[in-house]
């Protein structure tokens, strides 16, 4: 009889022995599959970041050139007499003589500006359409005073005052 007590108890130590070293089997599986799950998480968002980057990326080199194009509607400081020389042939062309009476920056806030004060003399018909190519010019231009009179002689002309959105020199930027 003591030899089946002894299988018993043997039975019993290996038994319980089994189920202990699953237990800790078990835990450092399960600690394991804890740190999967946080590395597995940490890799959806990285790709997820990479994901967005390359996104950037495609969009800011699909609107890179778009930018251009708005730079365009601005008048650096470096390029004002070049844009006053545009409005005096704009105004050539149309049959009209431009004047600048002087020219000011309209300070370095957040939205600089240029303001122009000109004058066009010529025919009615040059010096209204001379104003128009002016106003509907490819650039920011706000008129913000405007009076048309006629001389002793029968000629018009019209006084503006215009504002131009502006850049200064060193903020013209290219993206890449």
């Amino acid at each position: 009889m003591k030899s089946a007590f002894t299988h018993l108890a043997l039975s019993l130590t290996v038994c319980i022995a089994v189920l202990v070293g699953y237990g800790f089997w078990y835990a450092a599986v399960a600690e394991k599959s804890a740190m999967v799950t946080i590395l597995q998480g940490q890799i959806d968002a990285k790709s997820e970041a990479v994901s967005r980057m390359a996104t950037t990326r495609a969009a800011l080199a699909e609107i890179s050139g778009d930018e251009a194009a708005v730079q365009s509607y601005f008048v650096p400081e470096t390029a004002v007499v070049a844009f006053i020389d545009g409005l005096e042939s704009r105004a050539r062309s149309l049959g009209a003589t431009l004047d600048v009476l002087s020219v000011a920056t309209g300070g370095a806030s957040a939205r600089p500006t240029l303001a122009f004060s000109i004058v066009i003399k010529g025919t009615f018909d040059a010096v209204m359409r001379a104003v128009g190519a002016i106003e509907y010019a490819p650039y920011a231009i706000s008129v913000s005073d405007l009076s048309i009179g006629q001389d002793e002689k029968k000629n018009w002309s019209a006084n503006l005052k215009l504002l131009v959105a502006s850049v200064p020199s060193g903020a013209v930027t290219n993206t890449p």
